[in-house]
């Protein structure tokens, strides 16, 4: 499953900008990206009035997805699911998921953006990994400064990229739109048993991937 980081920071620290060049680095190294941004603000508009996806929302859709010759675009009711969630149900190939905000998602890495000393997250969050800044007084492991995306695309190659097929998940499990952790056992366990039963039915020759939904009937 694809490996996750999340850049964090308030609004006027930079953090589009900052991202929007890693993405490219990251692109240019060869690795497939995919981006999710958080936001606070309710009501945004992704769509023009009038046309017909639009009016589907209205009429009360509560998914409505666009398919074009060049690309997809999907509206969807916010259903509270982590970033984590997010990524390994929308974006299961990507080789690395980098979230824009998610300041309090649990067990993700985060690199903190930050340009005032005041608003400093990393002794209030936790996760934080790096810290990019034009600040000069900032001590850690990992600070990179604002014009140093490179470097910041090349730690998160690294730290999250490097040997990415070793160790990779044999299976992911998903309930109720949450991300349940396995272990390696367990997933060689799970995988090998759909795996075998999938044989059996010997509908496919060449099988690479399973994906499996099961609806619990009360």
């Amino acid at each position: 499953m694809s490996s996750i980081v999340t850049f964090i920071g308030w609004n006027d620290s930079c953090k589009a900008e900052l991202v929007s060049k890693v993405v490219t680095h990251l692109q240019d190294m060869g690795y497939s990206v995919a981006v999710i941004k958080s936001s606070v603000e309710a009501g945004a508009l992704f769509d023009t009035p009038g046309t017909d996806t639009a009016r589907y929302k209205e009429a009360g859709a509560e998914s409505v997805m666009f398919v074009g010759p060049d690309q997809m675009v999907l509206q969807t009711t916010n259903r509270g699911l982590s970033l984590r969630t997010l990524a390994h149900r929308y974006f299961p190939d990507a080789d690395i998921v980098i979230g824009e905000g998610f300041k309090s998602a649990r067990k993700i890495p985060k690199i903190e953006v930050c340009r005032n000393p005041e608003q400093m997250l990393r002794n209030e969050v936790h996760g934080v990994i790096a810290v990019v800044t034009d600040l000069t007084d900032i001590a850690g492991d990992y600070i990179f400064r604002l014009g140093e995306s490179l470097e910041v695309a090349q730690f998160i190659e690294k730290r999250f990229l490097s040997g990415r097929n070793k160790g990779i998940e044999r299976a992911a499990l998903l309930v109720n739109g949450h991300q349940v952790p396995l272990k390696d056992f367990v997933q060689e366990s799970l995988a090998g048993t759909v795996q075998g039963f999938i044989n059996s039915l010997k509908l496919v020759d060449d099988i690479t991937e399973i994906e499996l939904r099961i609806k619990i009937m009360k």
